[in-house]
């Protein structure tokens, strides 16, 4: 379960000043202390910056957003996207971008109400989904027993007309195949497709 809200900002990054005209999609990304099991420490608590898989994790979630938004067509604002994740059970990152997708199209429906869009800057959905290698077989939305023991591991983000956005992936504990990476990518385009419809039916469209 992972809770998805966009606040707007009324400006850009300092590094997109006397620019390109336009807005930014960022994200944040984190897991509440008692998402999941050991109790993670809440980001900060423990002095250090934030830890690589969750700089990781934003990063792979604004890069999949600003796929779908055409920022020319943003007024000058940062939409700031923030998913929380209430309860982890594997997946968590996938779930953040399908939540968020849904988030900013909430937002960007606002943005339009109050006439703050000289267009609508959306392109289309993004969905995403994690696939497993289990006993050589591919597995789509692993929970945390199936993605602990898998063979190999990879997040799948699509475009709604299926095309391909990013893959991440890597072996767990032995190599796998082009023909089992070929496997997993093309179910994991399935599942996406299964994804757009939910996130449709959500939005009303």
């Amino acid at each position: 379960m992972v809770l998805c809200t966009v606040g707007i900002q009324d400006q850009v990054p300092h590094w997109m000043h006397n620019r390109q005209p336009g807005g930014w999609v960022t994200a944040e990304y984190s897991m509440l202390p008692n998402a999941g099991t050991p109790r993670k420490p809440r980001d900060g608590r423990t002095g250090r910056p934030l830890d690589g898989r969750t700089q990781e994790i934003q990063r792979l979630i604004g890069r999949a957003l600003r796929c779908a938004v055409d920022l020319k067509q943003l007024p000058e604002v940062t939409l700031w996207v923030d998913c929380d994740v209430l309860q982890a059970d594997g997946g968590t990152r996938t779930t953040a971008i399908n939540g968020a997708l849904v988030a900013v199209y909430d937002a960007l429906l606002y943005m339009e109400e109050q006439k703050q869009l000289p267009k609508w800057p959306l392109r289309g959905l993004v969905s995403a989904i994690s696939v497993g290698l289990k006993d050589g077989k591919p597995l789509v939305d692993l929970d945390y027993h199936e993605d602990s023991s898998a063979e190999a591991d990879l997040n799948v983000i699509c475009a709604g007309d299926g095309k391909l956005i990013e893959v991440q992936g890597a072996a767990e504990k032995r190599p796998f195949t082009i023909e089992q990476f070929h496997e997993m990518v093309a179910i994991g385009q399935k599942a996406c497709e299964n994804i757009d419809r939910l996130q449709r039916e959500a939005l009303g469209l």
